[in-house]
This record gives C-alpha cells, structure tokens and sequence, in this order.
C-alpha cells in the first residue's frame, strides 16, 4: 500500500506535505522546504550535544550537506524524515568525535601539559565535588552497552518515540523497548546505589 506523505499543520492552519527527502539531492527547490521544515529539529538535536554554538552551526550544515549527498538512501518507514535526520545527525556528531579525540591525542603529545597553581586546583577540586552526584550516574550511563545507550538518549534526551528511535538506529521497535527498558533499569539500580552510599564505586565494566 503505498504511504501517504506525512503531514503537518502550518502556521495558517492548513495541512502541507512533508517534502520527500529523495528529492533533496537532485532537486533544489525540494531542499530548501526540507531544510526549512526540519532545521530547528536537527539544530535541537545538535545543541544537546555540543556546547559550542560555532560547531553547533557547522555540524548542523554538515547534517544537510549529508542529506543531499544520501537522499537516495531514504526508504521512508514508520520514523519517518525525522527519525532519518537523526540517524544522520547521529553519525555526523560520532565522526566529528573520532576527528576531536584524535586531534586533542595529538595536541597533548605535542604541549605537553600545564601546570596548576593553587587557584586552578583549588577550583577545579570544587567543581568536581559540586558534579559528583551527576557525573556518577553519568558514569553508568557511558558504561551501559552503546546500543542501550544509544535507545536511552534518543528517547529521554531527544523526546522521539520507540519507534522514530528504532527507525533511526535502523533496527525493530521490539528491540529498542527491550533496549530501552535495561538502560532505565541499570540507571535506576545506580542512582539508588548513589542514594544509599555515595562512596560506593560505580563498576564501569
């Protein structure tokens, strides 16, 4: 049965057809509505992972620069163009990650490190006690599987559903619940171990 194009209402109140992401490479005019309709989307999804609103800008274009370079590997689905723009968006943050890491490696063989007075000690130390709770349960959190971790972020931090996020990590929405349900159960297990004994290491492994 063939799919009726997603729909939403704009601002007059009428309904208007989401643009088909497959045109996007070929067809400019195309591009532009895509970009329009989903920008503010990918921006939000951007700045949730990065701090810098200069790269928050540049990876946001580099998000549609890759939309145009694969709109023919759009296949539609229950995601939805959304659920695709955040796999995308997804990639595009990890590769730009491997290109960071490396280049502070190298940047840190080259410097060497600075030395810290009292006062930057004294304020680095109190930071640290002030984030102990969250960087705790943070510390769970990276050490879950990166599938699990994956499902969790898309859904708790990105506001999608089970299915746009099963869509976006290209596998069943069964399997994103079930992804879903052991993250939350292995957060919850180390909050309340938090709770209980704050000085209880937190196994990363």
């Amino acid at each position: 049965m063939k799919r009726e194009p997603a729909t939403e209402r704009s601002q007059d109140g009428r309904h208007t057809a989401d643009p088909d992401p497959r045109l996007c490479g070929t067809d400019s005019t195309a591009f532009t509505a895509f970009y329009l309709r989903h920008v503010d989307d990918v921006l939000h999804f951007v700045v949730r992972r990065v701090a810098d609103p200069h790269l928050a800008a540049d990876l946001t274009a580099d998000v549609f620069v890759a939309v145009i370079e694969s709109a023919d590997s759009y296949r539609g689905g229950a995601g939805g163009p959304r659920a695709w723009l955040y796999g995308i968006a997804r990639n595009v943050i990890a590769s730009h990650a491997r290109r960071a890491s490396r280049q502070r490696d190298t940047e840190a063989k080259v410097a060497g490190r600075r030395l810290l007075d009292a006062d930057d000690i004294g304020h680095l130390e109190e930071r640290i006690d002030a984030a102990e709770g969250a960087r705790r349960v943070y510390m769970e959190m990276a050490a879950l599987h990166v599938g699990e971790r994956a499902v969790l972020e898309l859904i708790a931090v990105d506001g999608l559903t089970v299915t746009e996020a099963a869509a976006a990590l290209g596998i069943r929405p069964v399997t994103a619940r079930v992804r879903l349900y052991r993250a939350r159960r292995a957060l919850q297990a180390a909050v309340q171990t938090c709770d209980a004994d704050p000085t209880t290491p937190i196994a990363l492994v």
